[in-house]
């Protein structure tokens, strides 16, 4: 559901277009993927032709490599090479980004500096929060077109369907 909602709000296509998932872990402080939302979500986002970035500060780039082969989660005769970029400098991957979604409530993605990741993403530049973890608000203001996925908290949504935080 979370990436179908990702792909409808941006328009109802991502094909060429860049997604920075912030978090691979299935939660944070720790390194485990077993069973993490992630791997769905980009498969989904692959299926659709979307260039798929991913950061996480625990979880190695062998690991995500292997859950991609183990959840076969790569679009048929294409490589992991060929689709997905795992990255160490979140800032850097936030470039000509279309869109950042926020897949594991790791602390240090609240402290992000969201106004330079903005600046350097192409517009309109879209975040999507997972987790909750976000200060919607703050985004609002720098420009993101925000939605809030999941558990409403702090937000009230008139529709179910309707997450986008206004």
């Amino acid at each position: 559901r979370f990436a179908r909602k990702m792909i409808r709000n941006m328009f109802n296509t991502i094909s060429g277009k860049k997604i920075l998932l912030l978090g691979f872990a299935f939660k944070k402080d720790t390194g485990d993927t077993r069973e993490t939302a992630s791997v769905y979500v980009a498969k989904h986002l692959l299926a659709e032709r979307a260039k798929v970035s991913i950061y996480d500060p625990k979880v190695e780039h062998e690991q995500i490599k292997s859950d991609f082969d183990y959840y076969k989660a790569l679009t048929p005769g294409r490589s992991f090479e060929d689709c997905v970029k795992v990255v160490t400098d979140p800032y850097k991957a936030a470039e000509g980004a279309h869109a950042i979604a926020i897949m594991t409530e790791w602390d240090e993605f609240k402290e992000f500096d969201y106004q330079k990741m903005y600046d350097s993403m192409a517009k309109p530049a879209f975040i999507f929060d997972g987790r909750l973890i976000l200060d919607h608000q703050k985004l609002l203001k720098i420009g993101f077109e925000v939605y809030a996925i999941g558990k409403p908290y702090g937000v009230k949504y008139q529709n179910m369907d309707d997450l986008k935080v206004n």
